[in-house]
Parts: C-alpha cells; structure tokens; sequence
C-alpha cells in the first residue's frame, strides 16, 4: 500500500539524473547573458517544452483532476484562450522585446519609459514571484505528505517534520542545477520533467482505464465543455466560474499577462537565437498545453467513475479534498516501480516551476535592480559570481515563504495563489501602454499602473474583509486590472500635459 524500495530508488535516482543533465547541459558561462539566457542558442522545440513544464506546478497535477472530479471539463475552455494569447504576444510583443535586444521583461518598460518603471515592475513581479512560488513549494508537501505517511522510513515523523523535509529537498535540488547550468541547463531539465510528468499522468491514465468497474458510469454532463450559462444578472455573470465568454476572455488576459509580461516565461522566450524561433516556441507551448489539460481531466473524470462518484462530504470517503484524490488512488491503486514513476513525475512538476522561479528572480534582481543601480562597472566573471549569490538568495527567500504557509490555513494558501491574477492586470497594462501608445510618458505609466495593483487589491481583498462572496470570479481579474491601468494611464498624461 505505501512505498516500496523500488519507488524510493526510482525517486531517488530521478534526483540525481534531472540534477546532473540541468547542471551539465547548461555548459560553460562565462558571462550573465549565458547563464540568464543560454547565450541566447537554445532551440525553440526545447523552449517550448521548458514553457509548458514552468506553468505546470505540482499543484496542477493534482488539482486539475480533482477539479474534473467534482465538475466537468469547463476548465479546457480557458486553454483556448490561453494559445489565442500566445498567439497575440507572438505578433505584437516579442518583436518588440527582439528588436530593443532586451535582457529581461522590464528592460522594455525603461526602453519605452524610463528607469523609474523598469524598477517599479521588477520589484512587484519579485513580490509576485516569491509569494507565488513559495506557495507553490509549500503545496508540494501536500500529495507528499500523503506519501510519506504511507513510507515506513517516516512513521512517528509529525506533519511539520514531514513537510519541511520535502520543502528543502526539492528546493536543493533545484538550486544545484539552476546555480550550476543557469537557464539553459533549466531547460533541458525541463524537456526531462514535463516528459516524465506527462508520461506519468499517461500511464495513470491507462491504468485507471484498466481498472474501472464493469458498472462505471460517467454521466454526460461531466463532459460538459462549454458553459453557455450566462446567470441571472450581471453580477451572477462576472460571479459565475468558467463560463464560456469569461474563460476565453480571461484565459486571453491571463495568457498574455503571465507569458508576455512575466520573467519566468520571458526569460525562455529570450534564450531563443532569433524573433521566429521565440514565436515559434510560445505558440508551440500554447498548442501542448491543451492536450496537457485535457488529459489532467480525463484522468479526473475517470477516478470519477473509478469511486462511483463518492462525495467528499461521505463519511465513507477515503479522501476529504479535492487534491488528495490523485494522490490517494496513486499510493493505494498503482502497482510498485509505477508509483515511483508517478510520485517522480509530482517532483518534476513541482522543480520545473521552482528551478524558473529561482533564475527569474535572480535575473531579474541583477539586470533591473542591481546593475543599473551600481556605480562602477564589473567584470564578467565578477557579475557572474554575484548572479549566482543571488540564485542561493532566491532560492533561501523561496524555502522561507514555503515555512510560513506550513501553519497557515488552506484559505490563507488559496489567498496567496491569487496574488499573481492580482498583479497581472497591472503589469499587462503598463506593457500595452507601452507597446501600443507612443505618446504616453512614464509619469503616466507609473500612476495608471499603481491604480490598476490598487484596483485589483481592492476588487479581491475587500469582499474577504467584509465575509462577502467575492465581486467577480477571479478569470476577470486581468481585464479590469488591465483596462484601470490603460485608462488612469492614458487620463493622467493627457492631465499632466494640458
């Protein structure tokens, strides 16, 4: 029922392999383009694989099946607008950052409008970052810690003790070949993990399949895609999740806020040799990632049919929340070695995202923040060396977000989480502004992108304050975000110049 020594060696050994191909492959560096960019070499099939990989946490992988579960599959609807968004920063945004040979996201906001914002930006989006990734760590330790329960190695150990474990181990892990192979051996790291994860949700996939009840029934409205349900008013319209209006609008904006405006995806974006390779490895990753989700939710329809539906609510159910229900038919339904595989493939899920998180952190700290604020002028191998300081200083600021949330309620994690839809709105905006206005000037830049963070604080913290349901579902959070920032932004410099 629990771990076999043959998964431990499994899982043990996938460690060690994804550690020495990230910290290998990534070569030689001798200066910071090659350890933040890969000097810019690295073919556009890898990248796109590396994209799909740092958008899929190990939260994903278990919370979308469980998510299919208890609806259906409205969620798919939100990956077209996903790849409708890539599309639309493959044509307007990456000629621009390829043309003004930008080293980060936010060079483009100090091209276009000063230093000013280009710091602005960096700061919220290391914010946004470290909140974001350190809750996702923190949610690593939870299939985990249904694992190691089930271990022998870890019986007596309390849940912190157990949580704090898989937080580090994954965390060092990561650093060493993010420290060691920079982005490019994060890379192909990710080429390995997003292959192990998919084939380990295949896998689960078939044996689920195998293994249903002569009697299974999925009934049809689990197969629902389209939510045509447009509620009763307008605000039970902007209330209601995943209908189909607000998912492709909202999957649009967030897309195009998260892989055009945030260094995570950037970053990659930037390691491509040329304007047709990064198109080709954004529009690439958005095509992947439709096929990803839907089978994450077909594997959630099919433990559906594999428990007969059981509520959380049954007493008689072996699992009470959503994301414990991947997991627990891993550890108690998988044959041995095939456990290891599957569990190798939650590591995977989790390094990918935490591996970006680390080196987009630390690029983004060096070339906004720290260089332009230097008085003298370093050398490459002196820049390098403090481009890897501030790797080991992510990756500790990232372990202590992760602690925090150890003791915090499952409400207080899903308030984090939504700290990025929260900031997007802003960031996108400013970046439109800049792309597609070239009379506004960073005065105005900067008061329409504080209103639109302000805006977004105010539209999701308030109805929490108050213990009111929420104002809008959170698929609308970039738009409006968005569209204050655009607004304020364009009103404020047409004020300023009369």
């Amino acid at each position: 029922m629990g771990l076999s020594v043959v998964d431990g060696l499994i899982i043990v050994s996938y460690l060690i392999v994804v550690a020495l191909i990230g910290s290998l492959s990534g070569g030689k560096q001798r200066t910071i383009n090659d350890y933040f960019l890969g000097g810019s070499r690295v073919p556009w099939w890898a990248v796109a694989f590396s994209i799909v990989a740092a958008e899929t946490s190990s939260l994903t992988f278990i919370s979308i099946p469980g998510l299919a579960y208890l609806t259906n599959l409205n969620f798919l609807q939100l990956t077209i607008g996903f790849l409708t968004a890539r599309i639309i920063i493959a044509i307007v945004f990456l000629p621009a950052y390829k043309e003004g040979k930008i080293t980060t996201a936010y060079t483009f906001l100090r091209q276009r409008f000063g230093y000013r914002t280009q710091r602005y930006a960096s700061v919220v989006f290391l914010f946004t970052r470290v909140a974001a990734d350190g809750v996702r760590l923190f949610a690593t330790a939870i299939p985990l810690a249904i694992i190691l329960k089930a271990a022998p190695w870890f019986e007596g150990w309390s849940n912190f003790q157990i949580y704090l474990v898989s937080i580090i181990l994954i965390a060092i892990v990561s650093l060493i070949y993010t420290y060691t192979g920079g982005m490019k051996g994060v890379i192909w790291a990710d080429v390995l993990q997003m292959t192990i994860y998919v084939g380990g949700a295949i896998i689960a996939l078939i044996i689920l399949w195998q293994r249903l009840p002569a009697d299974f029934t999925i009934p049809a409205e689990k197969w629902q895609v389209f939510n045509l349900d447009f509620g009763t008013s307008v605000g039970d319209f902007f209330r209601k999740p995943y209908t189909l209006l607000g998912a492709l609008i909202g999957g649009t904006f967030l897309s195009m806020a998260s892989h055009g405006t945030d260094q995570l995806i950037v970053q990659r974006l930037l390691s491509t040799h040329t304007l047709r390779d990064s198109q080709k490895a954004v529009i690439t990753s958005g095509i992947l990632i439709i096929f990803q989700f839907a089978l994450f939710l077909v594997v959630g329809l099919l433990l559906y049919a594999f428990y007969h539906g059981v509520a959380l609510t049954d007493p008689a159910a072996p699992f009470q929340k959503p994301d414990e229900i991947f997991p627990y038919f891993i550890i108690h339904n998988l044959p041995s070695g095939v456990k290891g595989i599957i569990i190798a493939g939650l590591f995977a899920a989790a390094m990918s995202t935490l591996a970006g998180s680390m080196s987009s952190l630390s690029g983004s700290a060096m070339f906004d923040l720290y260089k332009p604020l230097l008085k003298r002028k370093l050398t490459s191998a002196k820049e390098l060396a403090v481009s890897r300081v501030m790797t080991i200083i992510s990756a500790v600021i990232l372990i202590s977000v992760a602690f925090i949330f150890i003791k915090m309620s499952q409400s207080v994690v899903e308030i984090a989480l939504g700290i990025a839809s929260i900031t997007y709105g802003g960031m996108l905006g400013i970046f439109l502004l800049g792309l597609l206005s070239k009379r506004v000037k960073e005065r105005g830049a900067l008061i329409g992108f504080t209103a639109g963070l302000i805006a977004m604080l105010s539209v999701s913290i308030t109805p929490i304050l108050l213990g009111r349901p929420p104002l809008v579902h959170w698929t609308w959070y970039v738009l409006i975000g968005s569209g204050v920032t655009i607004i304020v932004g364009l009103i404020s410099d047409r004020i300023s110049d009369s």
